[in-house]
């Protein structure tokens, strides 16, 4: 098996591929067929080769062919195998195959089906790429094929111009970061003289010692390409624009995938980390905040695609706060339940909006409980999962993350303490959504219900979402292993009280109104809260004014040519002289005559001024 894994990003490739070539000439079905198949049977490949693995715990490496020499660099196509990159391989082929066949009944009245499905499986190529790359150069490879295929599936309907404006903006703010990253990338192979991420590692380890000055350069590069990816501050903004794509898109590329792409890169250059601790310091800093600032964004918006896209950049922040204190594996466990979870909800949302004539706001929606009841409870346990509450797949991984957090000589009882908060608004926004779209007055009637090839997909998910923080993912021989110390039982029982105080808040609110909120609410104070925290704490107006506007300013100018006006004005001038030149020839002696005495005399005087200034 071991030798065939090369096939698992082919097949989705070569399925892309045919969409786009021959998609115009196939039936509704075969595209479906072909576009659900192909990550079927990667995703089928991808469990047998789970299997062997679980067996005999072998590491694969498996080199196709060199990709380039150029004086003595020779990076490879060449694919790495071990723990890690089971897990993440298991999220993109597993959870996108259940999007594949949510998509067959989402999108199957949409006139371009066929360009639909070649964007997802092209994206599920490059991601499956990113992340069994044994050298940083393709994993760069697949990190810009992932950021193509989403600015593709973002822009989808690029009829409106909101949706082709949302996906340049999450193409250009990706590309900031990417771009360090790549700065990132040619310092170390500068340094290291490889790309390799495992000869690299060790050869870091020989070269510098802990707290040296170019491997931190190195990691804050390769942080601002995972902020960029990852959706976190301050490169964070894209992402809420970026649910104007098919919500099956967002629930593939924004909760399971790509926005995990940071947190995998991080995670996988670990060893480079562990010696620069102010870069993980700064990836924990980074992790809270954006964990924070989202869940307060998240409070206040009514869109039902924008509350769970905040939500995602805060549970991204949690994996952040992982990595940044060390508790790798807490990380990616959050990682793989987080995308379980995400694209439950995110599926629930698209099935919603499906079925109520395209409604997103969540105030018109209301009294879905008994209409849609499989999306009810599919909402019902994703949002439990999402609150953590305990004995969900959340729960583990989340409790996992703050426990660590909480053992941070120094700065982590404050993370462990900001993280709670953090736990506590997650609880009250995400059964906010649940208790005022599903409960009470019903203000849109849905026209039809979810078919089956939405149902078995939110009923596996729901299924995983359950019983996902059981798993045991494979990842103790990728990750230097913790000293085993556990805290004091009481921050343990304070972590698992905290969502559960969440759920109690959002009951008496938005369920039976006990707890009274309108008066803070209607307070000058409330309304400038509301509304700064409903704008995203108002950085996508500083951006706006900071860079966008002077940008915008600066084109318009140059659109009048500047450089032009100066030449214009040297033939102007020439123009204006040859005129008054041809008025002087005017075929008259006299005139003639006149013009030379005048001369004459000019230029005798000029000469006498000169003699006397000598003089």
């Amino acid at each position: 098996m071991s030798e065939t894994i090369w096939l698992i990003p082919l097949i989705p490739l070569l399925s892309s591929v045919t969409l786009m070539l021959f998609g115009s000439r196939l039936k509704a079905s075969q595209i479906g067929i072909l576009g659900v198949a192909s990550v079927g049977i990667a995703a089928l490949l991808t469990l047998l080769l789970a299997v062997e693995f679980m067996q005999n715990q072998q590491v694969i490496q498996l080199s196709l062919w060199t990709w380039m020499e150029v004086a003595g660099f020779a990076p490879g196509i060449s694919f790495y195998f071990d723990g890690l990159t089971l897990v993440m391989m298991s999220v993109i082929t597993g959870v996108g195959f259940l999007i594949h066949l949510f998509s067959t009944e989402f999108m199957e009245k949409d006139p371009s089906y066929a360009r639909y499905f070649a964007y997802l499986n092209m994206f599920v190529a490059a991601m499956l790429i990113l992340v069994m790359a044994d050298n940083l150069l393709l994993l760069y490879l697949g990190w810009e094929g992932v950021g193509v295929c989403s600015y593709l599936l973002v822009g989808f309907w690029y009829q409106h111009n909101a949706n082709g404006h949302a996906a340049r903006k999450a193409f250009i703010v990706t590309r900031i970061g990417d771009t360090a990253m790549a700065l990132g990338l040619l310092l170390l192979f500068t340094q290291l003289g490889t790309l390799d991420i495992q000869t690299m590692v060790g050869e870091a380890n020989q070269t510098w010692q802990v707290g040296d000055t170019i491997p931190l350069i190195a990691c804050l590069l390769l942080v601002c390409g995972a902020v960029g990816k990852s959706a976190q501050l301050p490169l964070h903004t894209w992402l809420p624009d970026a649910m104007a794509g098919p919500t099956p898109v967002s629930a593939l590329i924004h909760a399971a995938t790509m926005v995990t792409a940071g947190v995998y890169l991080i995670a996988r250059t670990h060893g480079l980390f562990l010696l620069a601790p102010t870069a993980m310091t700064v990836v924990a800093v980074i992790g809270i905040t954006t964990s924070l600032m989202a869940a307060f964004t998240a409070l206040m918006q009514t869109d039902i695609k924008r509350i769970l896209a905040y939500s995602t950049i805060s549970q991204i922040g949690y994996m952040f706060l992982a990595l940044g204190v060390g508790a790798w594996s807490a990380g990616i466990f959050h990682l793989m339940t987080h995308a379980f979870f995400k694209a439950l909800l995110f599926l629930g949302s698209g099935a919603i909006i499906h079925c109520l004539h395209h409604e997103h706001n969540i105030f018109k929606m209301g009294g879905l409980r008994t209409r849609m009841p499989v999306t009810f409870w599919s909402f019902m346990i994703g949002s439990a999962a999402l609150a953590a509450l305990p004995m969900t797949s959340g729960f583990f991984s989340k409790d996992q993350i703050l426990l660590q957090a909480y053992q941070l000589p120094d700065i982590g009882p404050g993370l462990w303490m900001a993280g709670l908060l953090g736990a506590l608004l997650t609880a009250i926004y995400s059964f906010r959504l649940v208790f005022v779209v599903f409960f009470g007055k019903a203000n849109t009637e849905p026209d039809k219900d979810t078919g089956w090839r939405m149902a078995v997909p939110l009923s596996v998910l729901c299924l995983l979402a359950m019983i996902g923080g059981w798993f045991m993912i494979p990842v103790s021989e990728v990750f230097p292993v913790s000293d085993g110390t556990h805290p004091a039982h009481w921050v343990e029982y304070v972590s698992i009280s905290v969502p559960i105080v969440g759920v109690l808040i959002a009951y008496l609110i938005f369920y039976s109104g006990r707890l009274k909120v309108e008066g803070l609410a209607s307070s000058t104070l409330g309304k400038r809260l509301g509304q700064f925290w409903l704008s995203g704490w108002g950085i996508d107006w500083l951006y706006d004014r900071l860079f966008v506007k002077p940008y915008y300013g600066l084109a318009n100018s140059l659109k009048s040519e500047p450089i032009d006006a100066i030449y214009g004005l040297i033939v102007a001038v020439n123009q204006t002289f040859n005129h008054w030149l041809s008025v002087a020839q005017s075929g008259r002696i006299r005139w003639y005559l006149a013009s030379m005495v005048a001369g004459l005399i000019l230029v005798i005087t000029l000469a006498a001024n000169l003699s006397v200034g000598a003089l």
